[in-house]
């Protein structure tokens, strides 16, 4: 497995994967700091140009400006300015400030609520193993997927649900992959005869060294090791899955153990700083020990999914490729910022499919743990990500597996196959 060892056994399995040498290089900082080109004036009319990372915080402020008014963002990677969506209302000032602060309006016809309840109902009414939904912002509707195991009268129910939500609401799309977990043998983290991918190195609460991984692996096995066969290295400490997400925080037995913040990439690291918020549109990289280093975009957030094990809520929507082995794994940016674990989705790196992620921060926030600069020490390892799992919006639920476990590289695809453990 890929990891630094510290002399005398005090060492942290180091996220990454010697096997991403050649797409390591993708990596690399580059000069695209956050900058508007023009006068203050200039600035103040015209959206401006933004980092993914800057996008998301804005994204956020102008969530809690606009209110009700506010029906979602995504981030423009061509242009690299973050569109906010907004109903029409009587309160044409808040749209001025929206303006004012450097985001691209746009007027749409669903409001937040609307999609919300929308993803309720799908709950309600739609939920079953091999179908999932988001909500997407760039088309302003609920965007559903079913796998190649919805057929027949599940088929119809599915479309009825839609069609029942009304004109302009939710699309629905088929996937030729099927929503399932994966458990795979091979080189990463083992437990209880399956195979994971180390996440993200994090400090636990009490100060002790610890990992970030999926929850469908912590439920898996309590004992976890960096060898097949060989002693076990950390014990789990928390773990959810299905429900409220999938992620676990496994804590190292030995207390001396030194966890670094950075991905291995194989001829290089990547330090991570810090956890964030994924934004749609943004571009995001994942480690695994199956398949590499993939890349990709962020589709959908708050996205629920529907596995044979259960449904789970909260997740994050990629089209980021995965197979099985690459469970538990990272999701992270080109400029070092912590996104998701490895949940599940269906498919593989050849044919593609849907890849869903638990996000970094809630899963921190539910442990107690912290991250690179705010983890005094402990860090987040990236490379041993995985695919991630759920699709679908507040209360929506949908169906998704994904492919993965802990490991070394992650190939560059499209998208993933389910909880991937």
């Amino acid at each position: 497995m890929s990891h630094k060892r510290i002399p005398k056994r005090k060492a942290a399995i180091a996220a990454g994967g010697a096997v991403a040498l050649g797409a390591a290089a993708v990596l690399l900082p580059n000069a695209n700091a956050s900058q508007d080109g023009g006068s203050p004036d200039d600035a103040a009319a015209a959206p401006r140009t933004l980092k993914a990372a800057d996008a998301s915080d804005l994204a956020s402020r102008l969530a809690g400006l606009l209110g009700d008014t506010f029906a979602g963002s995504y981030y423009d990677s061509g242009t690299q300015q973050l569109v906010v969506n907004v109903v029409p209302g009587d309160d044409n000032q808040v749209v001025v400030r929206a303006k004012k602060a450097g985001a691209q309006v746009r007027e749409v016809d669903n409001s937040m609520s609307e999609l919300r309840s929308g993803a309720r109902t799908l709950k309600s009414e739609a939920s079953m193993p091999g179908t999932s939904w988001a909500i997407d912002p760039r088309t302003n509707k609920i965007l559903v997927t079913a796998d190649s195991t919805v057929t027949g009268d599940r088929w119809d129910r599915l479309e009825s649900t839609v069609e029942g939500l009304g004109d302009g609401m939710a699309t629905v799309r088929k996937s030729a992959g099927t929503f399932k977990t994966f458990a795979s043998g091979g080189d990463a983290i083992f437990g209880g005869g399956a195979r994971c991918s180390l996440g993200f190195n994090v400090t636990a609460g009490d100060g002790s060294p610890a990992f970030l991984t999926a929850g469908h692996c912590g439920v898996a096995a309590d004992q976890w090791s960096d060898a097949q066969g060989g002693q076990p290295i950390a014990t789990v400490d928390q773990a959810v899955f299905p429900g409220q997400g999938d992620f676990a925080l496994v804590t190292y037995d030995d207390p001396a153990t030194e966890a670094p913040s950075e991905v291995n990439l194989g001829d290089q690291t990547l330090p991570i700083s810090r956890a964030a918020e994924a934004t749609v549109g943004q571009e995001v990289f994942r480690m695994g020990s199956t398949t590499g280093l993939a890349d990709g975009q962020v589709l959908g957030l708050d996205a629920t999914v529907n596995y044979p094990e259960g449904t789970v809520t909260g997740l994050i929507q990629t089209d980021v490729c995965a197979e099985p082995g690459d469970s538990g794994g990272s999701l992270f940016t080109r400029d070092g910022l912590a996104i998701g674990l490895t949940s599940g989705g269906s498919g593989d790196c050849t044919v593609g499919g849907e890849t869903f992620f638990q996000p970094v921060t809630t899963a921190l926030e539910a442990v107690g743990a912290s991250l690179g600069d705010e983890g005094a020490g402990a860090g987040a390892g990236a490379g041993e990500a995985g695919a991630g799992a759920g699709a679908g919006d507040s209360g929506g639920a949908g169906a998704g597996a994904g492919a993965g476990g802990a490991g070394e590289g992650a190939g560059v695809g499209d998208d993933g196959s389910g909880p991937t453990g």
